[in-house]
């Protein structure tokens, strides 16, 4: 029946990116969000006819324990099998506010979504590709926020930071296991959340924030994803991808 990658977040933005470029190399496709089915039943649909591939969306909210054993149980009954894993949910701060007014009810809902939820799904799918002897992948799409300070919307910077070192951690323990684990780092990239800032983010692009003068796309993330679950980098697990169009090169 094929490979199967499951993308978290996969249904929007980034992760839908990344959904359509697997799905075009012939990867079966899962991808979750916190929709109802109904919402993705014509896009499953026009995945699996455009692409000749399976199609499931399933819905769920990663930082909910439930809710994640519930859909890894989807998608094994589903495809039968799983080879690919890519963390890709993440949300930003409802409200985005100056670090001394952060609340704690937005760190808590921001870390169990963009920390908490991929860390143990890692954890889950790690377990199933040790028990199962499959030599899969693991994918983390990180942020520059990882290094790039922001203090209005500082929970986001340490989710992310948080994704860069469970990349590590998961990189050493599942290399006993043959099985890469990997951070894409991506830039400015153009999607839902950051077209409330879309009007600040040309501005800076047009007056030199990136050396390549352009916003990112989904596509270039789908494309990093894509390599990386072909095995064009397999010898360099642990490894993070920056897609920024350079723009955290240090310049004077």
């Amino acid at each position: 029946m094929g490979k199967t990658a499951l993308v978290t977040g996969g249904g929007r933005g980034i992760g839908a990116g990344i959904v359509d470029k697997l799905a075009a190399e012939g990867w079966n496709v899962a991808f979750c969000g916190r929709h109802e089915a109904e919402a993705f039943a014509e896009r499953t649909a026009e995945l699996e006819k455009r692409y000749g591939v399976g199609a499931l969306y399933v819905r769920a909210d990663i930082s909910s324990r439930q809710d994640r054993e519930a859909l890894l149980a989807a998608v094994l009954e589903r495809f039968g099998s799983l080879e690919a894993l890519v963390n890709n949910a993440g949300v930003a701060p409802t409200v985005r506010c100056d670090l001394l007014e952060m609340t704690e009810e937005s760190f808590d809902r921001v870390m169990g979504i963009n920390l908490k939820g991929p860390f143990f799904l890692t954890q889950a799918v790690g377990r199933y590709f040790a028990e199962k002897k499959i030599a899969g992948v693991i994918v983390n799409v990180g942020s520059i926020s990882a290094t790039v300070a922001s203090i209005s919307r500082g929970e986001y910077c340490l989710s992310k930071a948080g994704v860069a070192m469970a990349t590590k951690l998961y990189a050493v323990k599942m290399a006993e296991f043959g099985v890469p684990v990997y951070e894409i780092r991506p830039g400015v990239i153009s999607s839902d959340m950051t077209s409330v800032v879309k009007e600040k983010y040309d501005k800076l692009i047009a007056e030199g924030l990136t050396l390549q003068p352009r916003w990112g796309e989904p596509a270039d993330i789908g494309k990093a994803v894509a390599m990386l679950l072909r095995g064009d980098l397999a010898y360099s697990t642990g490894q993070v991808i920056k897609v920024d169009g350079g723009m955290e090169i240090g310049r004077l």
